[in-house]
């Protein structure tokens, strides 16, 4: 696992130990990059469910200004801090040991607009639909931003939530992703 592209390409990220966690591929992580930028100019992103910071500090290398990182596993929150250590980006990120909800309900009181929201569940956790309805009922992503899924290729996650609607879906073998946005701007892109 390491850092495919951007200001950090070829730091090598350490993975969480033992098997509560499910890192995401170097191959399906370029495939999601491909989808959402490849590059972002500025802007703060949240990785909810972070496992080893991988998605998040990807997206730093290639342009974020700050990400929340956010995982309740121990091992995961001590492998985050280890690796945004690695990648020199202590002063882009907060790393919080929390669970899901609580942890939406904490950022959501700060009024940040994210521009970049990883959902990446375990697995087994089916409320892909729950987070989106939270951060769309908080209006938590920018008019411009994007909430990214990662989700096991059997899960349905809706075409629309509230004002979400799902711009592209993909499977990579056991594993799915649906990227969402504002449906207003999904017009605008139309009108464009």
């Amino acid at each position: 696992m390491r850092i495919i592209s951007g200001d950090k390409r070829g730091i090598h990220l350490q993975a969480v130990p033992g098997t509560n966690t499910r890192p995401t591929t170097d191959k399906v992580k370029e495939s999601i990059f491909n989808m959402i930028g490849p590059y972002f100019d500025g802007g703060v992103g949240l990785d909810l469910f972070a496992g080893s910071g991988n998605l998040g500090l990807e997206a730093l290398s290639r342009g974020l200004d700050h990400m929340i990182f956010v995982d309740k596993d121990r091992k995961a929150f001590q492998t985050i801090k280890d690796n945004i250590g690695k990648c020199s980006y202590e002063n882009q990120s907060e790393v919080y040991r929390n669970d899901a909800e609580r942890a939406l309900k904490a950022v959501a009181k700060r009024e940040i607009q994210f521009k970049l929201i990883f959902l990446d569940p375990p697995y087994k956790n089916k409320q892909i639909d729950t987070y989106l309805t939270f951060i769309n009922e908080q209006e938590m992503l920018s008019n411009t931003g994007i909430v990214m899924c990662e989700h096991d290729a059997n899960t349905t996650t809706p075409e629309v939530n509230g004002d979400f609607i799902r711009v592209k879906y993909e499977i990579y073998g056991t594993t799915g992703i649906s990227i969402y946005q504002l449906e207003t701007r999904e017009e605008e892109t139309n009108e464009a």
